[in-house]
């Protein structure tokens, strides 16, 4: 790092010059810092955006439903974290359901997340859902063979009865390379302040790898329809994905279309 004395600070006066004389003095690297300055002001623009657009909801009394469903590590919690950093927090609840209870096992298998529909002015995230049913059930075994094909023929009369009724219901799934897993969830075991991420089936995310990308293919082609597509998300890169995300979420509420090379549709 190249000396500097406090009249070099002050002879700063813009920005710009703030910039150069951290790049100068080898503190910053101008490349990755023009990258976050430009991630910032992309995430306000859309968190703006956003809050708009729940303004709407609410003075609407419109409801609506957002499913975050994803490989482990992809990135589901930050994701609705930055989405809803700004949102009105009267307005919104974030679901994250535990393992079932045993009441609950006795219960169709819809009605637990039932009670946690969005009320009328309301966003609801569901951080994981009814999805599970589809993809990590199967994969450890934990519903039979039956359950999981009526799953299947019932989800998507669910759904359907969700927007007869009126709720906009949007699905997204964040995808996430077989390498950056493996490296997320290296991060997670060495650093204790995100040990607590570190579930025991997130271990056994890489030894199964096919068998959930096989359940993962077979929802989006069974349970994909054209008034209830995914949205698939490529989220190696964290902060793209965010911007992605957003961007995707604002189009449906906005009905507007959104295309990217790292955003797939499945209908």
């Amino acid at each position: 790092m190249a000396e500097f004395d406090l009249n070099d600070l002050e002879k700063i006066n813009d920005k710009q010059e703030i910039i150069d004389f951290l790049v100068e003095h080898n503190i910053i690297k101008e490349k990755k810092f023009k990258e976050q300055l430009a991630y910032e002001k992309e995430l306000k623009q859309l968190q703006e955006k956003l809050l708009e657009i729940q303004s709407k909801v609410i003075q609407g009394n419109k409801r609506v439903l957002i499913i975050f469903e994803g490989r482990d590590a992809a990135g589901k919690g930050g994701t609705i974290s930055r989405i809803a950093e700004f949102l009105n927090p009267k307005k919104y609840r974030v679901e994250a359901l535990p393992k079932p209870t045993e009441m609950e096992q006795g219960q169709w298998y819809f009605q637990r997340y039932f009670q946690k529909l969005p009320n009328a002015g309301e966003i609801v995230f569901f951080d994981r859902s009814w999805y599970n049913r589809a993809v990590v059930e199967p994969v450890f075994g934990f519903c039979s063979d039956e359950q999981y094909t009526k799953f299947i023929k019932q989800v998507v009369e669910v759904e359907q009865l969700l927007q007869d009724d009126g709720i906009i219901l949007i699905k997204l799934f964040l995808s996430i390379s077989k390498e950056e897993q493996a490296k997320r969830l290296q991060e997670r075991k060495e650093n204790e302040l995100k040990q607590w991420k570190l579930g025991a089936l997130d271990q056994k995310a890489q030894e199964l790898w096919e068998v959930y990308t096989t359940y993962i293919d077979k929802m989006f082609q069974q349970t994909g329809t054209e008034v209830s597509s995914w949205i698939e998300i490529e989220t190696d890169d964290k902060k793209e994905a965010r911007i992605l995300a957003m961007k995707s979420i604002t189009a449906k509420l906005t009905n507007q279309s959104f295309k990217n090379d790292l955003v797939k549709n499945h209908s």
